[in-house]
């Protein structure tokens, strides 16, 4: 009965700080936002982007691109598109789309045909008149609806009131990513430590959601933040050592041009997305090994915690491989262009895991492995504790 009240009062607590860490910044965080950006974007009066659909093919025009090794020959679609949203909505207008070629002529781009939708940036004189249009991407959100339907019909069948709450969870961790962690990175704060907070905050409401408040969903969160942690401290100590810049990608160096000219701390960001890689499969290993082993113990209440904890180590080790294996090879098929890179041009190994980038790829996927199966151990005696001092079986299970 008190480890009962002990664990209400952990949870109690939890939930309190977590409350007021997303409400505040929920509130604050879409101001937040558009300040960042309102602040730090100049206001361009004579260009308009909106959305359009190809009424037909018009021409396709040659251009010759100029660069320091010769010149390449790209081409430009030609297409008559009429406008579907805003201000000059219905009307119609001659688009060019640009396609993008390399260097021996292969085009990368695919073609618009009739019924395509897109988005458009309108040109405008000092009248308000429309001078060019450029189709500067399809539009691909419909596309991911669908997708995103096909998920949801998907879930609910299979995982029925389980499944709803998983999708209340996953809501409700891209609205802490969008709402808390993206607005709070914008500021400048430490990226590490608010990574850190965002992780907890998700684990907590995912678990919680999905398993109830109980003692099988505490030794979970505990578990996994443990993991999470540890995934971020092994990384911060060998990035450091390894004197990663954080700048190894495209994208992160175009951060360094951004209007709100912020002071990012680059390798904190590169350290905070090792967090939040990891988050993922810690959360599947802790939740499957706490449930796992609470179910053991209920139908073999007489197991000590010493033959409790081996058998969660057990249980543990089956699935260190495949979940290792699941976020190495998520990496790597995130950087598969530029292995397909270095292959192509014969570049040893001592120097291709030399490379800022591909270093910190390395360190990301080993990190994160290695917070995965901490979270084994780390789960499996919070777990072993928790259950050893259950007093029956409805007490191990009750949700508070």
């Amino acid at each position: 009965m008190k480890l009962k009240k002990y664990t209400q009062k952990i949870f109690v607590f939890i939930f309190i700080i977590t409350v007021i860490f997303s409400y505040s910044v929920t509130v604050f965080g879409e101001e937040i936002f558009q300040d960042e950006f309102e602040g730090g974007i100049p206001e361009e009066i004579t260009v308009v982007n909106t959305r359009g659909k190809v009424i037909r093919n018009l021409d396709m025009r040659k251009d010759i691109i100029e660069y320091s090794g010769g010149s390449i020959e790209d081409s430009v679609q030609l297409l008559e598109v009429r406008i579907i949203q805003g201000e000059f909505k219905n009307t119609v207008v001659k688009a060019e789309y640009p396609l993008s070629l390399d260097f021996v002529g292969g085009q990368n781009n695919v073609l618009l045909r009739p019924g395509n939708e897109v988005l458009v940036t309108l040109e405008l004189d000092d009248a308000g008149k429309i001078v060019s249009a450029v189709i500067y991407n399809p539009a691909r959100d419909k596309s991911i609806l669908l997708l995103v339907a096909v998920f949801v019909a998907v879930i609910l069948p299979v995982g029925r009131m389980k499944g709803f709450k998983t999708l209340i969870a996953l809501v409700l961790t891209v609205l802490s990513i969008y709402f808390i962690l993206l607005p709070l990175l914008l500021k400048g704060h430490d990226p590490m430590t608010i990574t850190v907070l965002v992780s907890i905050l998700i684990t907590t409401a995912t678990l919680v959601l999905v398993s109830g408040i109980n003692k099988k969903t505490l030794a979970a969160v505990l578990g996994t933040t443990g993991g999470v942690v540890a995934a971020g401290i092994i990384a911060k100590i060998i990035g450091t050592m390894a004197k990663l810049t954080g700048l190894g990608t495209e994208e992160s160096q175009m951060l360094l041009y951004i209007p709100q000219n912020i002071n990012f701390n680059y390798r904190g960001l590169l350290f905070a997305g090792i967090l939040l890689g990891a988050l993922g499969a810690c959360m599947d290993v802790g939740m499957s090994l706490s449930s796992a082993m609470f179910e053991i113990k209920e139908q073999n209440p007489e197991m000590n915690r010493t033959q409790l904890f081996q058998s969660g180590m057990n249980i543990g080790r089956d699935m260190m491989g495949t979940m290792a294996n699941t976020l190495i090879l998520a990496y790597v098929g995130g950087s598969l262009p530029l292995l397909i890179l270095f292959g192509a041009y014969n570049m040893p190994l001592a120097e291709i895991i030399n490379q800022d980038g591909f270093a910190g790829e390395i360190i990301r996927s080993l990190a994160g492995s290695i917070g995965l199966i901490l979270t084994i151990p780390l789960t499996t005696v919070i777990t072993g504790f928790l259950c050893e001092y259950s007093r029956n079986k409805t007490d191990m299970r009750t949700d508070y």
